[in-house]
């Protein structure tokens, strides 16, 4: 999964047409390590959203204009708008995530 490294980066990668998720997290962080076994199969199931990752120490301005307060977290967005937001108690196993994909198929 390609890391955003530059707010302008981020900005293109939201203001896009189709939805894009972003995986905030840390690289200290054991539960983002978790979820990073298992995304590729659900990022798989899900070929119609672009995945990337974004570090919240890097890129802290962009993490509290979101108002990320766990990690790991999946933000949705489309055309410069955050469509969703699963906080990080719900992102903690496969069919948590799942489901929460599957309820934005209404938003494409």
């Amino acid at each position: 999964m390609e890391r955003i490294q530059t707010e302008k980066q981020y900005e293109d990668l939201i203001n896009r047409d189709g939805l894009t998720v972003i995986k905030y997290d840390a690289t200290w962080c054991p539960d983002c390590k978790t979820l990073d076994k298992f995304l590729p199969d659900i990022m798989a199931k899900h070929p119609d959203k672009e995945f990337y990752a974004l570090d919240v120490e890097q890129l802290e301005e962009i993490t509290s204009k979101n108002e990320v307060r766990g990690i790991p977290s999946l933000l949705v967005y489309k055309n410069g708008e955050k469509l969703a937001h699963l906080h990080s108690k719900f992102a903690k196993t496969p069919s948590q995530i799942s489901e929460y994909l599957e309820t934005l198929e209404s938003k494409k």
